[in-house]
């Protein structure tokens, strides 16, 4: 399964509701790094399918509520949830191995 696409509408029950971890994108169309960054959270998306943890992404110009409501004002930002509540922030692009490292500790 490749990553899940979160919206406003749909943001409290993939998310804060999730049983398992999860990490989300925040990114846009126009952004040159999230274009850079994209490519390696899609990869981690199909190498964590199957292990307890879910990879999303959102699109912050179409869900400007969720993402205002969390303070995103960098993109790329990356946040990762656990029982609901943000336990990790990365802005900009990151190195795949950090987070393939970040994910395995989450996941575990």
């Amino acid at each position: 399964m490749a990553e899940v696409i979160v919206t406003d509408q749909n943001f409290d029950a993939e998310v804060l509701k999730s049983d398992v971890p999860v990490l989300v994108d925040f990114w846009a169309p126009w952004c040159g790094p999230c274009r850079v960054l994209g490519p390696i959270v899609e990869k981690l998306a199909v190498e964590f399918a199957g292990k307890p943890i879910k990879i999303a992404k959102m699109n912050v110009d179409e869900n400007q509520a969720t993402a205002g409501g969390f303070g995103i004002l960098s993109i790329p930002t990356l946040l990762f949830f656990k029982g609901g509540k943000v336990v990790e922030q990365l802005v900009g692009v990151q190195p795949e191995e950090v987070l393939r490292q970040k994910l395995n500790a989450l996941a575990s």
